[in-house]
């Protein structure tokens, strides 16, 4: 009998920073917190966490990121409002403590601005406006948000690489995280291959993660922060860029990710299946006639690709097996991006380079 428990889902952070910015507003315009107050997620759910009220016209939330493998899970999300005079209701935002500020163009917010996205904004500003309206309240509302421990925390997410520096991001499109997403790591592969191409490029440099990049690095002197990492989503990320206007793609992978997409799959994770021998065991037939039955066998047993690339160089193998999956790799990506130029770079940690076109 499985276990079918059912994962819990959380709220953004940009869902925590509009409760907080509505709950410091009624406290400071009000003066004081309605004991029912929510803010209405983009997703139609009710938000209305515990929170704490540290002093006048500011509200502190605790981040809550349901069964999601969130970095920012459990972090202090604050909000701060002042007033000031005007002859009309004006709604400020701005980042403060622990929250990064947009460094480079292709973001969804402009260079310069704190790197608290659109759809957060809009949900404050509502929010915000809503306690004015109910408080009769005519001047300029200044909302300042802050996360504690947020420049730590970002350093364990892609915003240095993106270019946002001193802080986490303030997200959310619907307002809820849902566990496990993927979506939301394609939607970051999305706005670094933005980026690239917002800054007028047409040549794309993409690895599969870290050990492709240690690669470039170490045997080519190329810089890390050039690459786009696709991790396991390469047809998510390779029709991105065609998307995108890129012409050309050089893509880098360690064999063992790469081989996959020779049999077809569009995402490598190991959880959607394992053919890495078969590919092989299957190339290294179909290239060299001359092997032997033992040698077909011992490769369709090997755990990995290194043992599995090792066994080849010894044999005299691998320059034959590599030319048919280099072969099928390109007949994979030419059914979906048939127009844009992609070359190869497929390298294992003992061999380094086997493959290149």
């Amino acid at each position: 009998m499985t276990n079918s428990k059912k994962l819990r889902y959380g709220f953004t952070t940009g869902s925590a920073a509009a409760f907080a910015a509505k709950a410091a507003a009624c406290d400071l315009l009000l003066g004081f917190i309605p004991k029912d107050i929510s803010v209405m997620t983009p997703k139609q759910i009710h938000y209305s966490p515990s929170y704490k009220n540290p002093q006048r016209g500011v509200v502190e939330v605790q981040k809550f990121a349901g069964d999601d493998p969130d970095v920012t899970d459990g972090m202090t999300i604050r909000a701060i409002v002042r007033v000031e005079p005007s002859s009309s209701v004006i709604v400020v935002i701005d980042g403060g403590k622990g929250v990064g500020r947009v460094t480079k163009p292709g973001l969804d917010q402009p260079v310069g601005n704190a790197a608290i996205n659109h759809v957060p904004r809009q949900m404050i500003t509502e929010n915000v406006l809503e306690v004015c309206r109910a408080a009769d309240f005519l001047g300029k509302i200044n909302v300042i948000i802050e996360a504690d421990g947020g420049e730590e925390i970002a350093k364990k997410t892609f915003n240095p690489r993106l270019g946002i520096v001193g802080g986490i991001s303030i997200l959310g499109t619907t307002g809820i995280v849902e566990p496990m997403s993927d979506a939301a790591l394609v939607d970051t592969i999305r706005v670094e291959i933005h980026q690239r191409s917002v800054l007028g490029e047409k040549k794309l440099l993409m690895a599969f993660g870290n050990y492709g990049q240690e690669f470039l690095l170490q045997d080519y002197g190329i810089d890390l922060d050039t690459a786009v990492m696709c991790s396991n989503f390469i047809k998510d990320a390779l029709t991105i860029a065609e998307e995108e206007g890129f012409i050309e793609i050089l893509l880098v992978g360690h064999l063992g990710k790469i081989v996959k997409v020779a049999g077809g799959f569009s995402n490598t994770h190991s959880k959607y299946g394992d053919c890495r021998m078969e590919l092989l065991t299957s190339a290294l037939l179909k290239s060299r006639a001359d092997c032997t039955i033992d040698d077909a066998r011992r490769l369709s047993q090997m755990n990995t690709t290194e043992e599995a690339a090792d066994f080849l160089a010894d044999k005299g193998y691998l320059s034959d097996v590599m030319s048919v999956i280099m072969s099928e790799i390109h007949d994979t990506i030419s059914r979906w991006i048939p127009d844009v130029e992609v070359h190869l770079m497929v390298y294992t940690v003992n061999q380094r380079l086997i493959g290149k076109d």
